[in-house]
């Protein structure tokens, strides 16, 4: 008999909890850059932490990705945040971001399966305009239990 993965409910406030989590390591992302600290390691440790390449696939539509819409791999995802094997990733992450809140959310629970949609906001150090972005999230757990990203879309509001 195969060892089948226990399936693990998640709860809103795991969801929750997770997405202040992942803008907290954005903004530190950010930081370690500005400061000529070792950001790029901590970018690969957030990218495996935080979305599940290790799990299963991942579907990943970053907002500033217009050539290579769509990344699938562990290192598409991490050049969108820091800059690398996709010529158009300038490292969305290293922006660097003062704030960035999660708002006008709403969540689903499925069991072992949770999906979030909203508005996330992007404040600069500069101190310029938030910049409203659009998300849709789909979280799994791994077999320690841990909340990952397994889809991740983002685009800037339509205007005409």
């Amino acid at each position: 008999m195969k060892n089948i993965p226990e399936k693990i409910n998640i709860t809103e406030l795991e969801v929750i909890k997770a997405q202040e989590l992942w803008a907290q390591n954005v903004i530190e992302i950010g930081n370690l850059y500005t400061k000529n600290k070792d950001y790029k390691s901590r970018a690969s440790i957030f990218v495996k932490q935080f979305y599940a390449f290790d799990v299963g696939e991942v579907l990943f539509k970053p907002t500033l990705a217009s050539e290579k819409q769509f990344r699938y791999s562990y290192d598409d995802a991490l050049s969108y945040f820091i800059g690398g094997n996709i010529s158009e990733d300038k490292g969305f992450a290293l922006k660097p971001w003062k704030k960035i809140n999660f708002a006008e959310r709403k969540i689903i629970i499925l069991k072992e399966l949770a999906l979030s949609m909203g508005n996330y906001f992007f404040q600069g150090i500069d101190g310029g305009d938030e910049v409203k972005v659009e998300f849709t999230f789909g979280y799994v757990k791994d077999n320690d239990k841990n909340l990952l990203i397994n889809l991740h879309h983002s685009s800037i509001p339509y205007t005409n």
